[in-house]
């Protein structure tokens, strides 16, 4: 398997995941995501200003797992904070590593960029994704609130 960041060829095999990932959170059918916002927003993953990053997992020549992360300011720290927004592998790979080694490489990219940490949020209902989580990272307690503005 191999962990490497997305290229604009990959646009094809990344969609699926990423508009699975939305159905995953409810996003799918009138819910679901306008093509141009999709466009956009793998858009920004080539622009070297924007601060967000995708990664693919790849075997055997085929996309399996989608990551996307981004870099940020802190009041708590001078280094920057890495956020990981999202973690996706196809259903029929599950349980094989790939969110571990997606999970894994972003580690090591904030790890590289000098920030002080990595974090992510997820529903309380994905409890198969929160047993990887138990054991990458420390679940601390928080509760995440969310006032949508658009």
């Amino acid at each position: 398997m191999l962990i490497r960041p997305a290229c604009r060829s990959d646009y094809q095999a990344w969609r699926p995941l990423y508009d699975g990932y939305n159905a995953f959170y409810g996003r799918q059918g009138d819910t679901a995501l306008p093509d141009d916002l999709v466009e956009a927003i793998w858009e920004r993953f080539f622009d070297p200003a924007e601060p967000v990053h995708a990664l693919v997992a790849e075997e055997g020549g085929e996309v399996l797992g989608i990551s996307h992360y981004l870099f940020h300011r802190s009041v708590l720290h001078l280094q920057d904070s890495c956020y990981l927004q999202d973690v996706f592998t196809v259903p029929a790979a599950r349980g094989k590593g790939i969110g571990r080694a997606l999970i894994d490489e972003v580690y090591s990219v904030a790890e590289a960029a000098g920030c002080a940490k990595v974090y992510w949020t997820t529903h309380e209902t994905n409890t198969a994704s929160r047993r990887l989580y138990d054991k990458v990272a420390e679940h601390r307690g928080f509760i995440v609130y969310t006032h949508k503005l658009i």
